[in-house]
């Protein structure tokens, strides 16, 4: 890795300088987008008292769900427990600090942290326990909140094209937080499904500029759908 190519060949190099007490940013919406590679790769390194900053924390034997698994997180900031039964069942025992957030905050948070906006006044969240210990003032009669700005020491995300030079294309709903979650990171780690050579991707499609992104690797994905039943259907009624 070295000048403009961004290009690691191993996860250990993709992660290199991750190491306990960090806080990450972790792309993703359910298993939807998320850098699975990396997220393994952390399971392997046995990274522990992290600080996870995601919408959710996977499932309970996949994503994020295997660093819960191995107690690897220390604190989750989310905006929901999802389907991760582990997840629920550590939150509960106070084995797990949560710091739940709406959703459309918690994406703002991660934008303002990469637009060098320290905080912002929204009105969602106020009057609940979100807003709980935090500033709150009064414009034109509606009541507000003020939500810090979120980093991440690594922000590793997923993409489905990039070039050499770290230009990412997201692929339809994969975008989810992964944009904004690019920004936001000290270090910014993209796993791809393909690496083309630069100017072979067309500039007007590019999502992530590659100034945000400082090391690509091409991954294997499973791409787990998260299903649900709810009722039994009995296709014979006969």
């Amino acid at each position: 890795m070295g000048g403009l190519n961004k290009v690691v060949n191993s996860y250990q190099e993709a992660l290199l300088g991750l190491t306990d007490g960090m806080t990450i940013m972790v792309g993703g919406f359910g298993l939807c987008g998320i850098p699975e590679g990396l997220i393994a790769e952390m399971v392997r390194m046995k990274v522990s008292g992290l600080t996870a900053i995601s919408n959710n924390a996977g499932v309970d034997d996949f994503g994020l769900g295997l660093l819960l698994q191995h107690k690897q997180i220390r604190t989750m900031i989310a905006s929901y427990v999802g389907e991760n039964a582990l997840f629920e069942q550590q939150m509960l025992s106070g084995e797990l600090e949560v710091i739940l957030t709406p959703q459309g905050s918690l994406a703002e948070k991660i934008r303002a942290g990469g637009a060098g906006i320290p905080a912002f006044y929204t009105a969602t969240g106020y009057g609940t326990p979100i807003a709980d210990g935090k500033e709150t003032r009064e414009f034109n009669g509606r009541h507000y909140v003020l939500e810090p700005a979120l980093h991440a020491d690594f922000a590793l995300i997923k993409a489905w094209k990039a070039d050499t030079m770290g230009n990412l294309i997201y692929r339809n709903t994969t975008a989810n937080f992964n944009p904004v979650m690019a920004t936001a990171g000290r270090i910014t780690v993209a796993e791809v499904e393909q690496i083309v050579a630069p100017g072979e991707l067309d500039p007007n499609q590019i999502h992530t500029p590659g100034i945000y992104v400082d090391r690509v690797i091409v991954g294997q994905f499973e791409k787990r759908i998260e299903k649900r039943t709810v009722k039994q259907v009995n296709a014979n009624p006969n």
